[in-house]
C-alpha cells in the first residue's frame, strides 16, 4: 500500500506540469458574414491545429492541439446562414480541444490566420468562390462587428472624493486626467481598429483594486493609467512614464507612494510583501510588452511635447503602483506633467496642450500595434486539401469517430 501510495504521489507533480504546458482556450466568439462567418479563438499562445471532416451530416472541424478548454468559453452557437447550421465546441479529449461547423452547404472554403498581442486563431468559412465577395465586404465596412477591434483600458487617475495632486492655483489632477482620456477617445472612436474603454468617464471615485478589474473582466489589450506628476520642488517638471516593478530609486518610490496614497516608509515596507505578485508568471509574461509600450507612448508623448513646449524628458522607469498589479495585458502609468510646477500648471490648463499629450497618445498606441503584431503565415486551403500544417512540427489527420 505505501508503494502504491508513493508511486501516485509522484506522479501527481507530472500530471500538473503537463496541464500548464497546455494552451488554454480563453474565449471563442463567431461573427456572421455575407458569405459565411468568422471565428475567433482566443489563447494563451501559438497554436497547432488540423482540419477534418465528417458526412451525414457534412461538417468540417478545427482540432487545436495540446489545448484546454475555459470553462466560461461558449459550448455551441446557432448560426443558420447561408454556409454554418451550427458551431459546436468541446474538450474532444484530454489534450485537444475541438471546433465543428455543422454546414448547409458542401461547397465551401475557409481561411486560417494567427494573430498576436493577444493570441488569437481566427477561422473564416464561406461559400466557395466568396473570397472576393469578402475582400470586398471587409473594405467597405469601416465600422463592422466583424472587424478584429484592439481594446485599450484607459483609466483616468483619481476622480471624486480623490482629487490628486493640486496646482498652486488649484488646477486639480482628477479634471486634467479626464480631460485627456476624453480626448484620446474622442481621437480613436472612429478608427474601426479600436475600442477605447474609460474607467470613469465623469468625476467618480474607483478603487485602485477596480480600475485593473475593468480591463481584466473586458479582456482588454493594453492599460494606460494617466496621471499628473507633483512635487514639494516647484521647479521639478517634465515628463515620465512608468512600468510596474520594484525600484530602489527613491524619486520613483516618491511619486508611487503619491499615487498610492500611502507614506514613502510604507512603500518601502511593500518590497518583501508584494515581491511574490512581481514574480507571477502572468507578469513575467506580459512584462516585455509593457516595456514596449511604455517606450512607444513615452518617446510619442516627449518628442511631441518638446518639440511645441520645451518639456524636460524624464524617460521610462519602474515602480510599484497599485493601479498596475493587477493588470493581465501590458500596461504603464504616464506622468504627462508636474501639476505642482506653475508653468507646468498653466499648460496643463491648456486646451491645446491636453489635445496635444491626447494625440501622442494616440500615436504612441498605433506605434506599439503597428510595430510589435506580427500576422502567422498561414497558406490558404481549398476544403479537399490536406491538414493545416502549423510552427515547426507537422499535425497529422486522423479519422475521428465522434459526432462532436
Amino acid at each position: 500500500m505505501s508503494r502504491i501510495f508513493i508511486i501516485l504521489f509522484l506522479l501527481i507533480p507530472l500530471s500538473w506540469i503537463w496541464a500548464e504546458d497546455r494552451q488554454q482556450i480563453k474565449d471563442i466568439r463567431y461573427y456572421e458574414l455575407s458569405q459565411g462567418v468568422r471565428v475567433v479563438v482566443e489563447t494563451n499562445g501559438v497554436v497547432e491545429f488540423a482540419r477534418g471532416q465528417l458526412k451525414n451530416p457534412e461538417r468540417v472541424f478545427f482540432d487545436i492541439k495540446n489545448s484546454l478548454l475555459n470553462k466560461e468559453a461558449r459550448k455551441e452557437f446557432l448560426v443558420n446562414n447561408s454556409v454554418v447550421n451550427k458551431i459546436r465546441v468541446g474538450q474532444f479529449d484530454t489534450s485537444t480541444v475541438r471546433i465543428v461547423f455543422e454546414l448547409l452547404k458542401p461547397d465551401y472554403e475557409f481561411k486560417v490566420i494567427q494573430l498576436e498581442n493577444p493570441f488569437r486563431l481566427v477561422i473564416d468559412i464561406y461559400l466557395k468562390g466568396g473570397s472576393k465577395q469578402l475582400s470586398k465586404e471587409l473594405e467597405k465596412k469601416k465600422e463592422s462587428q466583424i472587424s478584429l477591434k484592439r481594446t485599450i483600458v484607459i483609466d483616468p487617475g483619481h476622480g471624486g472624493k480623490d482629487p490628486g495632486a493640486i496646482g498652486p492655483t488649484g488646477l486639480k489632477e482628477k479634471d486634467v486626467v479626464l480631460d485627456v482620456a476624453l480626448k484620446v477617445r474622442e481621437l480613436l472612436k472612429s478608427d474601426p481598429q479600436y475600442d477605447i474603454v474609460l474607467t470613469r468617464d465623469q468625476d467618480i471615485f474607483i478603487p485602485l483594486n477596480k480600475r485593473t478589474e475593468i480591463a481584466n473582466k473586458i479582456n482588454a489589450d493594453l492599460f494606460i493609467s494617466i496621471h499628473a506628476n507633483a512635487s514639494t520642488n516647484s521647479y521639478a517638471r517634465g515628463v515620465e512614464t512608468y512600468l510596474l516593478n520594484w525600484t530602489d530609486d527613491e524619486e520613483a518610490i516618491r511619486v508611487a507612494a503619491r499615487e498610492n496614497a500611502i507614506s514613502v516608509k510604507k512603500m518601502k515596507q511593500l518590497k518583501g510583501e508584494l515581491g511574490f505578485m512581481l514574480a507571477s508568471l502572468e507578469r513575467e509574461a506580459k512584462r516585455d510588452d509593457s516595456v514596449r509600450l511604455a517606450g512607444y507612448i513615452h518617446n510619442s508623448m516627449a518628442d511631441e511635447l518638446k518639440n511645441d513646449f520645451s518639456r524636460h524628458n524624464n524617460g521610462v522607469k519602474q515602480a510599484l503602483f497599485y493601479v498596475l498589479v493587477g493588470a493581465q495585458m501590458p500596461s504603464c502609468l504616464l506622468e504627462i506633467s508636474y501639476i505642482s510646477n506653475p508653468e507646468e500648471e498653466r499648460l496643463l490648463d491648456d486646451e491645446s496642450y491636453r489635445m496635444k499629450i491626447a494625440q501622442s497618445l494616440v500615436e504612441g498606441i498605433k506605434n506599439y500595434f503597428i510595430k510589435t503584431d506580427q500576422i502567422k503565415k498561414v497558406k490558404y486551403t481549398k476544403h479537399n486539401s490536406s491538414p493545416v500544417k502549423t510552427n515547426t512540427k507537422k499535425i497529422q489527420n486522423k479519422k475521428e469517430k465522434t459526432n462532436l
